[in-house]
């Protein structure tokens, strides 16, 4: 038996319609919805020139600074997915440059998180694949393991198993569990419809911010 170095199979994933869906829905209302629990830590910036990343997890857990596991998981990945790899948040090695991700983007992967380094700034900058990481080095990876596949991983405290939901943009990326997916979207839509309201009140120059006085009353604060 050998531990922490596997492939294991990935019995589900969210489908097609349900990634499209959450498309159009930004990551803060997914998150607020979510009660604010669910944070990929701050340190995971997107690198790319920009868009929307957005489809199903295929999870690896991989060595800090070795990145083999990351290249079986490319040989099995579908279109679609979101290659989300834990490195252990080191900034040593880059797991990721131009070449795997110019494949990764070639067999229609939807993106790549990299709790770890990647290289190669300037081709991520100049294309559409989402690509978020902690960092960036030009000291490359080895290629040893070990390593697995299709593992529940964490980052930061935000729980990823295979085949989740996974969303991000300009503010980060946010996990949705398989089987919450439906209820989620139902609460951020709406947070997303009443946001766009408020806005169309601040243009208007009608919004009521009378809440602002009422909770500083019903909080105590002297001086109203």
């Amino acid at each position: 038996m050998s531990i922490g170095f596997k492939i294991h199979p990935r019995t589900r994933k969210v489908d097609e319609a349900t990634v499209e869906k959450f498309k159009a829905i930004a990551v803060a209302n997914i998150s607020d919805s979510m009660n604010r629990m669910v944070h990929g830590g701050p340190r995971l910036r997107p690198l790319h020139a920009g868009g929307v990343l957005a489809g199903a997890a295929l999870t690896i857990k991989q060595r800090p600074g070795d990145n083999l596991m990351v290249h079986a998981a490319l040989n099995r990945a579908s279109a679609g997915d979101v290659l989300v790899v834990d490195a252990g948040g080191d900034l040593t090695n880059a797991i990721m440059g131009e070449l795997m991700l110019a494949h990764a983007q070639q067999i229609g992967v939807a993106g790549v998180i990299v709790n770890g380094a990647v290289r190669d700034h300037g081709w991520i900058r100049a294309n559409s694949l989402p690509v978020f990481a902690a960092g960036i080095t030009h000291r490359g990876p080895y290629k040893n393991g070990p390593g697995e596949i299709n593992a529940t991983i964490a980052l930061d405290g935000m729980v990823i198993q295979p085949g989740d939901l996974i969303v991000g943009d300009d503010d980060g990326i946010v996990c949705v569990p398989f089987d919450q997916t439906e209820a989620v979207f139902a609460a951020a839509n709406k947070k997303q419809q009443d946001e766009a309201k408020t806005m169309a009140a601040i243009k208007a120059g009608t919004v009521d911010r009378s809440w602002v006085e009422r909770a500083l009353r019903d909080a105590g604060c002297e001086g109203i």
